[in-house]
């Protein structure tokens, strides 16, 4: 198995595990909402260490994942990695360390949005198209996100649209690269 193989296993491994910790906390919190409520409020309170777990191991296999592709696609791989250390440091900084998590979540944010839309330039059409895609929709959801302009999805709903397309880069293209 080469480099882009492991690579690729390590980003389905990461985001999938991250995706079944986040909805493990959200279902396990009473009262949560996922249109009002951001994602990162399951890391302080009871159970926060369902989801501070995933997201530390989310970033920690990308970061492995971004060493991996370093000398093959160096942007992409420092795209992935700053993606990464900003997951990391979700997990590391929840809510109730205000600016290191808030610095955490949008280096994760940004750089997911640009890793998936620079991946576009990676793989084969037509499926590369649906990776820029999903980076196009994560940034201009965190513009959105950022300016209060939620288009009636909650706080916690137009939060999702950054995260949601690249999860599901993250799991696509992870495969892809795996194959």
């Amino acid at each position: 198995m080469d480099e882009r193989s492991r690579a690729g296993i390590l980003m389905v491994i990461g985001s999938t595990l991250f995706l079944l910790t986040w909805k493990t906390a959200e279902f396990l919190r009473p009262g949560y909402s996922v249109s009002q409520d951001v994602i990162s409020a399951l890391g302080v309170g009871e159970n926060a260490w369902i989801f501070n777990i995933g997201v530390i191991i989310l970033g920690l296999l990308g970061l492995w994942a971004s060493y991996l592709l370093s000398k093959e696609w160096r942007l992409f791989s420092i795209l992935l990695g700053l993606s990464s250390a900003g997951a990391v440091g979700v997990g590391l900084f929840p809510m109730d360390n205000p600016l290191p998590h808030a610095v955490s979540a949008f280096t994760a944010f940004l750089f997911s949005g640009l890793a998936a839309l620079y991946s576009y330039r990676l793989d084969e059409k037509p499926i590369s198209i649906l990776w820029g895609v999903m980076g196009i929709i994560s940034l201009i959801a965190l513009i959105l996100f950022a300016t209060d302009t939620y288009l009636g999805l909650g706080r916690g709903g137009m939060e999702r649209m950054i995260v949601y397309p690249v999860l599901v880069w993250l799991i696509g293209f992870g495969a892809r690269l795996a194959r």
